[in-house]
Parts: structure tokens; C-alpha cells; sequence
């Protein structure tokens, strides 16, 4: 069995990734990042889907984005949108973020003799990330075997994205038949005091509408 990096962020996308690397047959060691975000639910998260799977080794990462902010999910001077998708780029961006994990991924991998990282992006149903699009995942596998030992010695990383290309309901659907249990992920932007998702961020409009187009019953709790 061959060694894997999974970021596993607790949501209902990564949650699938780790499924489909377990099911590729990789011993997955799942990297989370506790860095300044609004909330400490999707860690909660993480870590519930992390045990429910039984991966060889569960790490959260401590790193402060805050500092700077920049972000919805950073700064407590930005609003998260609500009620609609977004224009553009949504101020729920946080800048340069899926750089900063995937190489915090690698560094591990590389110690680790791992060539695989996991990483749950996708460009169907998501919020616009410039950093979930199939030109980025690209881009930072070059920048991978060009930036480590293991690459510049011919032994390059695999950047995986499996669900780059499924709709949230197909995602939905694959995790399902792979046992994901999607109770234990938490999807949403700003989510009350005791967890309840608030039903009305891009995140959460886009989850319930990919169990409503799955047909999947949505095990969320929403406010």
C-alpha cells in the first residue's frame, strides 16, 4: 500500500477525497489547518471524519491567516455573503489559501516517501476559487517537481483531484457508495454558536442543492 497526503478541511468535498484515496488503496494521513478561520466547527469536523475512516495519522496544522485577514472567513470587518451566489470572487476567499495547504501537504509528503496528495477541489459546483481550478492544480504539480528533491531527482509528487470535474450532487452520489458518512461534515461559512449551519452562504445553498439534485436525504442541521 502506498502512502497518501489528504487535506481534509471537514467539508463535504474533502470528506468524499479521503473516501476515494481509501478506496484507491493508499494509507491516508489527513492534514487539517486550524489558521484563524471564524470557527473551530470544521476542525471538529475533520477530526470526526478522520476517526470515522480510521486514517494512519490525523495532523492539524497551526498557522495564522488572521494576521493579515483579507477574508470573510478571516477578518471580522468582512460580512460573509448570504442569500444568493456571488459575482466574481466572493469575499469568502482567503488569499493564496489552497497554495499555502498544498505545500504544507507536500512538505509532509516528501517526508513522509509519499508521491500522492488528495485535495478536493472542483470547478463544477463551487464558489470561484481561482485556487480550485484544473489550470492551478497543474500549475503547482510543475512547481512541485521543480521545488523538491524528490522531484528534480525523477521521483515526482501526484497532484490527485478527483472531483474536479463532478457536480456536488455527483460527489454527493460517489460518497455515498464509498460510505461517507456526511453528517459528520460541516459545509457552512458562519454557522452559530452551537454549530447549526446557517442556510443562506454560498456554501450552504450549493450543499443543499446538491442533495436535493442527488436525492440523498441532507443530513445537515440548519439553523
Amino acid at each position: 500500500m502506498k502512502d497518501a497526503v489528504v487535506l481534509l478541511s471537514g467539508g463535504l468535498d474533502s470528506a468524499t477525497c479521503l473516501a476515494v484515496a481509501l478506496q484507491q488503496g493508499f494509507t491516508c494521513h489527513s492534514l487539517s489547518f486550524n489558521y484563524g478561520q471564524r470557527h473551530g466547527v470544521e476542525l471538529a469536523a475533520a477530526q470526526a471524519v478522520a476517526k470515522s475512516f480510521g486514517v494512519s495519522a490525523h495532523v492539524v496544522m497551526e498557522i495564522n491567516l488572521r494576521q493579515w485577514g483579507g477574508s470573510a472567513l478571516t477578518s471580522d470587518n468582512i460580512d460573509v455573503p448570504k442569500n444568493a451566489p456571488q459575482e466574481g470572487i466572493p469575499a469568502t476567499y482567503v488569499p493564496a489559501r489552497n497554495i499555502i495547504f498544498l505545500s504544507f501537504a507536500l512538505g509532509w509528503a516528501e517526508t513522509l516517501g509519499a508521491r500522492d496528495i488528495f485535495i478536493g477541489v472542483n470547478s463544477l459546483d463551487y464558489s470561484g476559487y481561482p485556487d480550485c481550478r484544473p489550470e492551478f492544480i497543474a500549475a503547482f504539480s510543475e512547481c512541485a517537481r521543480l521545488g523538491t528533491k524528490a522531484g528534480v531527482e525523477g521521483d515526482p509528487f501526484r497532484i490527485n483531484a478527483p472531483l474536479q470535474f463532478l457536480s456536488k450532487a455527483e460527489i454527493i452520489r460517489l460518497g455515498s457508495k464509498l460510505g461517507v458518512d456526511y453528517s459528520l461534515t460541516k459545509s457552512c461559512y458562519d454557522p452559530s454558536p452551537d454549530g447549526l449551519a446557517c442556510a443562506k452562504c454560498d456554501s450552504c445553498l450549493l450543499r443543499s442543492k446538491g442533495f436535493q439534485e442527488a436525492g440523498v436525504p441532507d443530513p445537515t442541521k440548519y439553523a
